[in-house]
C-alpha cells in the first residue's frame, strides 16, 4: 500500500504532478476536507467549479464535484473550461454561490494541477479557512 500524498496548501490552494501527487485520491481527500468546512459553514450552500485545460482537469472538476455534493452542498461544474478570473467573476456575481473551486496550476508547468478555493467574493481563500481544511 503506497503512502499517501503530502497535501500542502501554499499561497493559492494546493498543487502537484498530475499522476504523481495529483491523483484522483488525493484530489477526493482535498475535495472531502473542504466539503466539510463549507457545509459547516453553510449548510446546503452553492458552489462553483471550474476547470482549465490540462491534462484531465475536467475528469478531476468532476470528481471535486461529486465529493462536494456528497457534503449536502449544491453544486454546478463549468460547462467548458475556464480560466481563474471567470471562475472567480462568476462566483462573486451569484447570489446563491458561497465560494467556488478552480481546478489549475496556474503558471506552473504543464505537469502539475492544482485546487485552489474562492470564497464567496471570488477572492482567494484566507489561510485561516485553508487551515481548516
Amino acid at each position: 500500500m503506497s503512502t499517501p500524498a503530502r497535501i500542502h496548501f501554499g499561497t493559492d490552494g494546493w498543487r502537484a504532478v498530475i499522476g504523481d501527487d495529483f491523483t484522483f485520491d488525493a484530489l477526493r481527500r482535498v475535495a472531502d476536507a473542504a466539503g466539510r468546512v463549507l457545509a459547516a459553514d453553510h449548510p446546503g450552500g452553492t458552489v462553483l467549479v471550474g476547470y482549465d485545460t490540462r491534462f484531465e482537469a475536467e475528469a478531476f472538476a468532476a470528481a471535486a464535484a461529486e465529493v462536494l455534493a456528497s457534503h449536502g452542498l449544491t453544486v454546478r461544474v463549468s460547462d467548458a473550461y475556464c480560466p481563474t478570473p471567470a471562475l472567480c467573476w462568476s462566483v462573486s456575481r451569484d447570489d446563491a454561490a458561497i465560494g467556488g473551486v478552480m481546478l489549475t496550476a496556474s503558471h506552473n508547468p504543464a505537469p502539475y494541477l492544482g485546487f485552489k478555493l474562492r470564497m464567496a467574493d471570488g477572492g482567494a481563500s484566507p489561510v485561516t479557512f485553508t487551515d481548516r481544511v
